[in-house]
């Protein structure tokens, strides 16, 4: 009977994992499946939209609070501990010790690694979002699937660009898109899956294919596209990176399959 309590609870710890992320009480949110015109594909009428499965992403960036927990869980994952080859000298650097004032704790986690936020996210059994992922829920706006054609709601998003990164950033909380995702733009640059995938071209020669993506170092990006300029900059800063590699205002959210229905 022991074995089997045992096993059961391991089970239902699993499940509260898949369905939650309740390792850290992360809130993820169920993002439909779809259709994406890619920046990626050079922004022209003929591009065939790629196919999406639906999966389910974290309703906002991992913050300090949670990032703290996963590291308390996971010493080797502290600054000064994990080895370079994972985490370049200014990993973690703007974290704070412990303890954190709440304003502080509830502000995204930045200067960590591709590596740092993978680990984080298998903890919780997720992953870090594809681009596509990212691409599709970040077109959207608190009405509207995509707002991309939208001047107002590009200009908005660009203004932000502008901003110095010298500061840290503010907590997470701004308004949720109509998926219920919040601080998509406006507060940080974020970690993709295949960032290292993403390659910049002048020469839109180079588009066509929807499955480019999928190889390493293998997607190419339109530059002539500058209705999505604020886009393209966030693929510019991600293909310039190694995995190991960090920055001030660089963090990260997961993503993960939704579970799959009975017959």
């Amino acid at each position: 009977m022991a074995a089997t309590s045992s096993t059961l609870g391991l089970a239902l710890a699993a499940l509260a994992v898949l369905l939650g992320g309740a390792v850290h009480g992360a809130d993820y949110v169920s993002i439909p499946a779809g259709k994406l015109t890619s920046v990626l594909s050079g922004g022209s009428a003929a591009d065939v939209p790629i196919a999406l499965s639906a999966f389910a992403m974290r309703s906002t960036p991992v913050s300090n609070r949670e990032f703290q927990a996963f590291i308390d869980a996971h010493p080797a994952w502290r600054r000064g501990a994990a080895p370079a080859l994972f985490a370049d000298d200014s990993y973690l650097h703007r974290h704070p010790l412990q303890p954190m004032a709440d304003a502080v704790a509830t502000r995204p986690v930045t200067s960590v690694s591709w590596f740092a936020a993978q680990a984080f996210c298998e903890s919780e059994g997720a992953r870090l979002p594809t681009w596509y992922e990212w691409e599709y829920v970040a077109a959207a706006d608190a009405t509207r699937t995509d707002a991309r054609r939208d001047p107002a709601w590009r200009a908005a998003i660009l203004a932000w660009y502008g901003q110095s990164s010298r500061n840290a950033p503010a907590s997470i909380g701004g308004a949720a898109n109509v998926y219920g995702v919040r601080d998509v733009h406006g507060l940080i640059w974020e970690w993709v899956d295949d960032f290292n995938a993403l390659l910049v071209s002048a020469d839109s020669r180079n588009q066509g294919d929807p499955d480019q993506l999928q190889f390493c170092g293998a997607g190419a990006i339109s530059l002539q596209d500058r209705d999505n300029y604020a886009i393209l900059m966030r693929i510019a800063l991600l293909s310039s990176l190694r995995g190991a590699d960090t920055t001030d205002n660089l963090g990260f959210r997961c993503a993960k399959p939704l579970p799959k229905e009975l017959p």
